[in-house]
C-alpha cells in the first residue's frame, strides 16, 4: 500500500508570507545536559559545537550544542530548582521544547504569524557579541512546545550570542546523519484538525499527506495523522491523534507517559541507510524488531530496490514505494526512561512520502514493546 500525495490544500493565507530556510535546530530541556551532550556525542555520532553555562556567564541554565550535517541540537538544563525549565522537565521528562526555524525577518515572522491568531512566545529579541547579531522571536505551539524564529544572516559566531566554541577532548565518528527530513507530534483526542488549521491559517503551511484509522491501525490499536509542509517543503510536520481501538494505542502511551502533547519523534535523513545503522547499533542505539517475514514479500510489494534485501532483515530496515520512487526508514526505541521521544533514520530514493506500506509492521513492533512495558 502506497501513500498518496494530496495537492497542497489552500486558503486565503496560504501565500508564502513565511518563507522559511529549514531547521536551525532543536532544543530539548533534560535533567542532565552534560551526560545528554556525550550521548550525542558519543553513540550518535555529533560534533561539540557550542557551550553556555557558569564559566560564560549563565546563571540560571546550561546548554551543550551539537551538530552533524546540518543537524544542530541543544541540550539545556537548569542549574537550580524551580525553574521553567525543571518544571518541564518534570512534567514531561526529557523532551523538545523548542522547534527554530531559520528566517530573514524574525520580527516579521513574528508579526506575521501573531496577527494570524499565534500565541506570543517570544517578542522578538536583539542579541549581540562580538560576532554580530541575532534576531530571535517565537510562538507557542501545542503542550509546551514553541517555534523560535532565528535570522542570523549578519552572525558569524559558534551559535548563538553567549555561547563560546566547544571543543572538549573528545574522539567522535560521524555516523552519516544529515539534516532533519520530518518531525512528529502527537496530540489529544480530536485535536489535531485544530492543530493542521494552525499551520494552514497562521503558518501558511499546507496538507501533503493524510492517514485515517483504516491506513493507520493493528488488530488491537489505531491513530489519524495529517502532514503539514511549507511553501518551500523543506519543513514537514506530521501530527498525529489517537482513534479508538480495542487497547492503548501507541499515541495515547505517549500522551500519558509527556503528560500532554509534544514531540514524538525526530526523523534523520541519511544517504547510507545501512552504514549509518550498523554505525549506531554498534554503538547501542536499539531499534524495533521487525519480524523477518515482513522481508519474504518485499520485492513483490515494492518491487527492485538496490539494497540487499538479507542486509535490511538482519538490521531491521523498512522499504515503501510511491510513485516517485522509494524510501528506507527505521524506528529507535525510547532514548530516555519514558516511552515518549525516539528517532526515525531515513532514506529516500526519490519517495516523498511517509512509508503508510510499512505502518502495519511498524505498529505491530511497537505493539511488543508496549506490551513487554506493560502498557498495551
Amino acid at each position: 500500500m502506497n501513500d498518496t500525495i494530496l495537492n497542497p490544500i489552500t486558503s486565503k493565507n496560504s501565500q508564502d508570507f513565511l518563507p522559511l530556510l529549514g531547521t536551525d535546530h532543536i532544543e530539548l530541556y533534560t535533567g542532565n545536559s552534560k551526560q545528554a551532550a556525550l550521548f550525542y556525542i558519543k553513540i550518535l555520532g555529533f560534533e561539540p559545537l557550542a557551550y553556555r553555562g557558569l564559566s560564560t556567564g549563565s546563571k540560571e541554565v546550561e546548554s551543550y550544542v551539537v551538530s552533524q550535517g546540518k543537524i544542530v541540537i541543544v541540550l539545556t538544563s537548569p542549574l537550580k530548582s524551580g525553574t521553567p525549565i525543571g518544571r518541564f522537565i518534570d512534567l514531561h521528562g526529557d523532551g523538545v521544547k523548542h522547534i527554530a526555524l531559520g528566517v530573514n525577518d524574525a520580527a516579521q515572522s513574528f508579526s506575521a504569524t501573531v496577527q494570524r491568531g499565534a500565541r506570543p512566545y517570544l517578542p522578538p529579541q536583539h542579541l549581540h557579541d562580538e560576532d554580530g547579531e541575532v534576531v530571535l522571536s517565537g510562538i507557542s505551539l501545542y503542550g509546551d512546545t514553541a517555534h523560535i524564529f532565528v535570522q542570523r544572516q549578519n552572525y558569524s559566531g559558534a551559535f548563538l550570542p553567549g555561547y563560546v566554541p566547544w571543543q572538549p577532548p573528545l574522539q567522535f565518528t560521524p555516523v552519516g546523519l544529515l539534516y532533519i527530513d520530518h518531525m512528529v507530534a502527537n496530540v489529544g483526542w480530536n485535536e489535531m484538525n485544530h492543530w493542521v488549521d494552525f499551520y494552514k491559517e497562521v503558518m501558511g503551511f499546507s496538507q501533503l499527506v493524510s492517514f485515517d484509522d483504516k491506513d493507520i491501525s493493528t488488530d488491537y490499536t489505531a491513530l489519524m495523522s495529517k502532514v503539514m509542509s511549507n511553501g518551500n517543503g523543506r519543513i514537514k510536520f506530521p501530527i498525529n491523534e489517537p482513534a479508538e481501538g480495542k487497547k492503548k494505542s501507541q499515541i495515547e502511551e505517549y500522551l500519558q507517559y509527556y503528560e500532554g502533547p509534544g514531540v514524538q519523534h525526530i526523523a534523520m535523513a541519511t544517504d547510507d541507510i545501512i552504514q549509518t545503522v550498523q554505525f549506531l547499533k554498534s554503538n547501542g542505539i536499539e531499534f524495533l524488531s521487525i519480524p523477518t517475514t515482513y522481508y519474504h514479500t518485499l520485492q513483490q510489494r515494492v518491487g527492485k530496490i538496490d539494497e540487499n534485501i538479507e542486509m535490511l532483515s538482519q538490521l531491521g530496515i523498512l522499504v515503501d514505494r510511491d510513485e516517485d520512487g522509494y524510501l528506507l526508514q527505521i524506528f529507535s526505541k525510547p532514548i530516555q526512561p519514558r516511552p515518549t521521544l525516539f528517532f526515525e533514520i531515513i532514506q529516500r530514493k526519490g519517495a516523498r512520502s511517509f512509508g503508510k506500506g510499512n505502518f502495519k509492521a511498524l505498529f505491530e513492533a511497537i505493539e511488543r514493546e508496549q506490551e513487554l512495558r506493560g502498557t498495551l
